[in-house]
């Protein structure tokens, strides 16, 4: 039995997320279509997270067994012949039978794109939140610091049943930087809450809107309660950028 570490990179907007569907194009879809043509197996797959319509992915990690004898760099280009062209395969190795991607995870950087200028660019229609109105990059940054440290983000995630008791996550590094008119929110810590990033990110946005005060964010956390976060600032911006192992 042999255990494989493979890292890819997708763009989101062509699917409705990493796991599988009945009804609907996912990633994990199409990856396990192209794997059985290269190997004629469908092992099952270990993710390091889960990605939602329209998230992107620079960097994706998952892990399979198999008994198969293929090298580690034919699978690779295998699988790239294979995969539609809005998947690819960055990296392929062998990893020790009890590696799993998502428990053997470290933590995750994400990155929030937001198109600042009063005219929306075509371009990227599903590849950054197009935001028409200013936006304060320094007072934004200062607002995120509050989100950095261990903190129960009841408040800054979406109830869906997927996390039943442990709500307490620690960031690591969150910053608001602009680059010409894109404005980059990065944040990175020991794991992410259903929807935690992108609510994070709709809190900012109402800072900026002034409907939540600058100093906000630790009354919030103290609220722990899901109806008093911002809003859910839309997928398309939002893409996993790296994964620590």
């Amino acid at each position: 039995m042999r255990n494989f570490l493979i890292t890819i990179t997708y763009d989101g907007s062509c699917f409705h997320g990493w796991q599988i569907q009945k009804n609907a194009l996912t990633v994990q879809e199409v990856f396990q279509d192209a794997l059985f043509k290269v190997i004629s197996e469908r092992p099952d797959i270990k993710a390091c997270s889960r990605t939602d319509s329209g998230v992107h992915a620079n960097m994706f990690c998952l892990s399979m067994k198999t008994e198969h004898k293929i090298p580690t760099e034919r699978l690779k280009g295998a699988l790239n012949r294979f995969l539609p062209q809005s998947v690819a395969v960055l990296d392929c190795k062998e990893v020790p039978l009890d590696f799993h991607a998502r428990y053997n995870c470290k933590g995750k950087r994400y990155v929030y794109k937001i198109w600042n200028n009063p005219v929306r660019n075509p371009f990227l229609r599903d590849y950054a939140l197009h935001y028409r109105w200013k936006i304060d990059e320094e007072l934004l940054n200062k607002s995120a610091q509050d989100f950095v440290g261990k903190h129960d983000f009841t408040s800054f995630c979406t109830d869906d049943g997927r996390e039943m008791d442990n709500m307490e996550r620690t960031i690591t590094h969150f910053s608001v930087k602009r680059d010409g008119d894109m404005v980059l929110m990065t944040v990175e810590a020991d794991g992410f809450l259903y929807n935690m990033v992108r609510i994070m990110v709709g809190t900012l946005l109402k800072i900026q809107q002034g409907k939540i005060s600058a100093d906000g964010i630790p009354g919030l956390f103290a609220q722990k309660s899901r109806n008093h976060k911002g809003i859910t600032a839309p997928p398309q911006g939002l893409y996993l950028q790296q994964v620590n192992y």
